[in-house]
C-alpha cells in the first residue's frame, strides 16, 4: 500500500531499482514494507527487485531488528576499485580454469564461469581466442572425484552463511547414523582437501569446532542469528598438528622408503614438522609428528612394499595386522 496522499509511482523497473538502491544506501536499514511504500509497489515486487540487485553484484545483507527484517549494503562496498589484469595474470586464471570440473554443478562453478564471461566481454577478440586456447591445453585428472551437483542448493545457502556470518542448522549423515543428526553451527571456513569440500565450524550442541564433509550434509537452513568469528581464529593453525584434516593426539612417525621411490618422497612436503634423511643405497627416511592415525596408515599402505613404517610401535603392529589380512586375501584365487 502507498502512504496516505502519496500517488503510486509509474516508472520502469530500471528506474525503480535505482530508487531501491538509493533508499537502501540512505538508510541504516530498511524493511521490505518501507521499500514497497516508497516505490508504490507490493512486497512481492520488492523481493524480486532485491534479488535482481543482489544478482547484479550489490552485496545485500539482511538482519532482524525485533520483528522487522532490515536490508542494507555491506559498508564500504562501493570503495572497491576496478580490477585490471595483465595478460600473464589472465593466462594464469585460464590455466586454473581447467580444474573447475571438480565443482561442476555447484554455485562456485557457475560464479567462476560468469567471471570468465565478464573477462571475455572486455578483451580484444584476439586475446580472448588465445586465452580460450590456453584453457583447453590443460587437462585435470580427477580420479575418484566427489559429485557435488547434488549439493548445489546446500552449497548456495552455505555460501550466503559464510559471506554474511549467519548461523545454520544442518542435518549430517555419518556411516554409523544414516538417518542423520541435527547440528546448530556457526560456519567459519570452507576447506578444500584432496578433492573434497569440508565445512569447519562451531557446533553448538557439541560446544566445539567440528569438521563436516559437505557431501554428507543432508539439509541446511540459514538462521536469523548472526555470529562473530572468535578472536585469534586461524584455520591453518587447527590442522598444523594433523597429517590431513583429522585432529588427534600427535604421534611421532618414522617411515623408510625404498630407493625406487625416494626422490618422489623427497621432492614433496608432507608435513611442516618433517625431517628427511638419505640412507646408504639411495633410500630415504621420513619422520614427522602429526595426528590422524587412519590417514597415516592409508598413506603408508599406498606405497606397498616400498614403504616400511618404523615408528610408533603400536601403529606398526596395526599395519602388520592389516598387511597380514591382505596377504591372506590374495593367497588364493578369487571366488
Amino acid at each position: 500500500m502507498n502512504r496516505p496522499g502519496k500517488p503510486a509511482k509509474k516508472y520502469s523497473q530500471a528506474a525503480r531499482l535505482h530508487d531501491v538502491i538509493r533508499l537502501i544506501e540512505s538508510r541504516h536499514g530498511i524493511s521490505v514494507e518501507e521499500l514497497a511504500q516508497e516505490c508504490g509497489v507490493n512486497r512481492r515486487t520488492i523481493h524480486r527487485d532485491l534479488g535482481a540487485i543482489s544478482d547484479a553484484g550489490y552485496p545485500i545483507t539482511a538482519e532482524w531488528s525485533g520483528e522487522r527484517k532490515l536490508y542494507r549494503f555491506i559498508t564500504g562496498f562501493r570503495d572497491v576499485p576496478p580490477i585490471s589484469f595483465s595478460l600473464q595474470e589472465l593466462l594464469t586464471l585460464y590455466f586454473l580454469r581447467s580444474s573447475l570440473d571438480l565443482l561442476h554443478g555447484t554455485p562456485f562453478h557457475d560464479d567462476l564461469e560468469a567471471i570468465f564471461r565478464k573477462v571475455n566481454s572486455v578483451l580484444p577478440p584476439r586475446y580472448a581466442a588465445h586465452l580460450e586456447r590456453i584453457s583447453r591445453i590443460t587437462v585435470p585428472l580427477l580420479q575418484g572425484r566427489r559429485e557435488y551437483g547434488r549439493a548445489a542448493a546446500i552449497l548456495g545457502e552455505l555460501r550466503r552463511a559464510l559471506l554474511f556470518q549467519n548461523r545454520v542448522t544442518l542435518t549430517y549423515r555419518t556411516p554409523s547414523r544414516q538417518e542423520g543428526e541435527s547440528y546448530s553451527v556457526d560456519p567459519y571456513t570452507l576447506l578444500f582437501y584432496r578433492g573434497g569440500l569440508y565445512l569447519l565450524g562451531f557446533a553448538h550442541n557439541r560446544q566445539a569446532i567440528r569438521t563436516f564433509a559437505v557431501e554428507r550434509i543432508i539439509s541446511l537452513t540459514l538462521e536469523k542469528e548472526r555470529f562473530e568469528m572468535p578472536a585469534g581464529y586461524e584455520p591453518e593453525e587447527r590442522f598444523r598438528g594433523a597429517f590431513g584434516i583429522v585432529e588427534e593426539e600427535p604421534l611421532h612417525i618414522r617411515v623408510r622408503f625404498a630407493s625406487a621411490i625416494s626422490h618422489a618422497i623427497a621432492e614433496r612436503s608432507w608435513h611442516p614438522s618433517q625431517r628427511l634423511e638419505w640412507l646408504p643405497g639411495g633410500g630415504v627416511e621420513l619422520s614427522f609428528t602429526a595426528g590422524g592415525r587412519l590417514e597415516i596408515l592409508s598413506w603408508v599402505l599406498s606405497y606397498g612394499a616400498m614403504a616400511e613404517l618404523l615408528e610408533p610401535a603400536e601403529l606398526r603392529a596395526e599395519l602388520a595386522r592389516a598387511s597380514a589380512a591382505m596377504a591372506r586375501a590374495y593367497a588364493s584365487p578369487p571366488h
